[in-house]
């Protein structure tokens, strides 16, 4: 499964790293890919990983989602 999530108060390198550490936590996951500049993620896992579940780490993690969509 692949998701591209729209994230939002990404600012610094540091918020990266903040994002991808949330997101590797799922079990299955086998990509995080958070580009900076275009302040979106593209996240590859082995099962579906719930769009909620995604938003609340994110969210968790000080940082806002602004949409996702399955690639």
């Amino acid at each position: 499964m692949k998701k591209k999530i729209a994230i939002e108060g990404m600012s610094c390198s540091h918020c990266v790293s903040h994002v991808k550490e949330a997101l590797s936590e799922f079990e299955g996951v086998t990509e995080v890919n958070v580009n900076l500049e275009s302040k979106t993620d593209i996240l590859e896992s082995l099962s579906d990983i719930k769009d909620e579940a995604i938003q609340f780490a994110i969210e968790d993690a000080g940082y806002g989602v602004v949409g996702i969509e399955v690639l």
